[in-house]
């Protein structure tokens, strides 16, 4: 069975880009809620050297049929060239809560 609620994330170069990404998905009600979390150090390979840089993890809460519309609106509005976008499962929690989270983000 596929998972109803999901968290997706993204990494962007700095606090004021995840801060907005995050207003943004709330805004638009394709997610409930996001946090920014960071600096993180991000080790990665791009353009076949392995780079070593500092981001801002965002994590949007919202519900699996927003995935879809979530992802194009992050890839629009994202700085980079390809955009990490993730959906994790959520595979329990708090009923209320999740039922919240499925209003927030009822189109």
């Amino acid at each position: 069975m596929a998972a109803e609620h999901v968290i997706v994330t993204s990494t962007t170069d700095s606090e004021t880009a995840a801060r907005d990404l995050a207003t943004q998905a709330v805004e638009a009600r394709l997610g409930a809620c996001a946090q920014v979390v960071g600096p993180i150090t991000s080790v990665y390979r791009w353009d076949g050297a392995v780079q070593t840089d500092q981001e801002w993890r965002v994590e949007i809460k919202t519900t699996a049929d927003r995935v879809p519309a979530l992802t194009e609106r992050l890839r629009q509005l994202h700085g980079y060239d390809l955009p990490e976008v993730i959906a994790t499962p959520i595979t329990g929690g708090s009923a209320e809560y999740l039922a919240w989270l499925t209003g927030e983000t009822a189109g």
